[in-house]
């Protein structure tokens, strides 16, 4: 398995991947899938130099993607905060590849100038909640019952890592 900067021909599965998610339910608070030509934009903002999307890949085989988002983009107060986020194919879970990416993006921070990591996810995710907490994430707020699925409220909930220098 390799870890590599998304590109193009990678939109499709990486939009595969995630609607994966969405068809899950309690993993990402999005509940309608999305076309590839909805994410175009949203992969284009993805700049490798600032804003990364890493895919893990075996061969061909796409089997999961992070991305290193802005946080509050615009805002100078906050320019070295960014959102984590991540998504492995269902095909491959607890196989190690969503540690292995986030590997990946931490060791990319210092070089993007990014000083805080910021996870938001949904409470029920405990999968993530784990992966965040095997790298030292915190949790750092809680938005109780804000999340609604059908009659369902869960927390909505914002991890954080303050990076060494």
């Amino acid at each position: 398995m390799k870890i590599v900067l998304a590109q193009r021909k990678d939109l499709d599965g990486i939009v595969d991947i995630y609607n994966q998610a969405i068809r899950a339910g309690r993993c990402t608070a999005d509940t309608e899938p999305f076309t590839i030509e909805q994410r175009m934009a949203w992969f284009e903002n993805h700049h490798p130099d600032k804003f990364p999307l890493l895919v893990a890949k075996e061969g061909n085989e796409l089997l999961g993607y992070l991305t290193i988002s802005p946080y509050r983009e615009g805002r100078k107060a906050v320019q070295h905060t960014a959102e984590v986020s991540y998504y492995i194919s269902y095909n491959h879970h607890r196989k190690g590849i969503a540690s292995r990416l986030m590997s990946g993006a931490l060791e990319r921070c210092p070089s993007l100038k990014i000083k805080h990591l910021i996870a938001i996810l949904v409470g029920s995710n405990q999968g993530s909640i784990g992966l965040l907490e095997k790298y030292g994430f915190e949790l750092w707020g809680c938005f109780p019952n804000i999340v609604e699925f059908g009659d369902d409220r869960i927390d909505h909930l914002y991890y954080g890592l303050t990076l060494k220098d």
